[in-house]
């Protein structure tokens, strides 16, 4: 269970983003549509433990970790959380296996690689420079980095915005397939998309103050 209390973020820019209470409920999918400049990536930027609150709490399993330190936040974030990103984050240079590897560094177990790029149908991919992927390729690599160390929580922040409805909606279909169990919290402009989430929020009346900024604070 993911719950949220008085949360709110303050920018240099003077503005802030002050949210209502929320839960996320294990094993279930959510969607969060709304405006850019809403407080929607902002959100799960807090919740992974990349971005810490100005106040308020942020209770994963009862555990406050709004208030742990940033060490305990980073530890947190590699055992319990799957990131996927809109860029993919992926180094061209490298191979789709390389590219899941690179986890091993943080002791993490990439043994169920074959399994997820099986599942996600691109195991014949596994040798490709992720230069030579094409945009759902690579997101589907993506999705499997994020899966393979069997997370509790997946945060997803736009994960189909740079590709087009027909291919996204394959790729969100993937990512839930391969999710499934788990929670999942996915950001999207797309509300098309939302017939496939257990539940959609929209950001619009969570966040109570208007943001300034645009784009910085989506």
């Amino acid at each position: 269970m993911i719950r949220i209390e008085n949360l709110r973020k303050h920018f240099s820019d003077e503005s802030d983003i002050i949210y209502r209470d929320l839960s996320f409920e294990d094993g279930k999918s959510y969607v969060l549509l709304g405006a850019s400049g809403c407080g929607k990536s902002t959100l799960l930027h807090m919740i992974s433990g990349v971005l810490s609150p100005t106040g308020g709490r942020i209770l994963i399993n009862n555990k406050d970790m709004a208030a742990a330190s940033q060490r305990e936040k980073d530890a947190f974030r590699i055992a319990k959380i799957g990131c996927v990103f809109q860029d993919f984050k992926l180094i061209d240079e490298m191979t789709v296996q390389d590219n899941i590897e690179v986890l091993k560094l943080e002791k993490v177990d990439v043994s169920r690689m074959d399994a997820l790029l099986l599942q996600l149908g691109i195991l014949k991919l596994k040798k490709r420079q992720a230069s030579r992927l094409s945009g759902g390729e690579k997101q589907r690599v993506a999705i499997a980095r994020a899966l393979v160390k069997q997370p509790e929580i997946i945060l997803a922040d736009e994960p189909t915005g740079n590709l087009n409805y027909a291919i996204g909606r394959k790729i969100t279909e993937a990512l839930l397939n391969a999710g499934k169990g788990k929670t999942l919290i996915c950001v999207t402009h797309d509300d098309r998309l939302c017939e496939l989430f257990d539940e959609v929020i929209d950001m619009n009346e969570v966040t109570a103050s208007a943001v300034k900024g645009g784009e910085q604070h989506a």
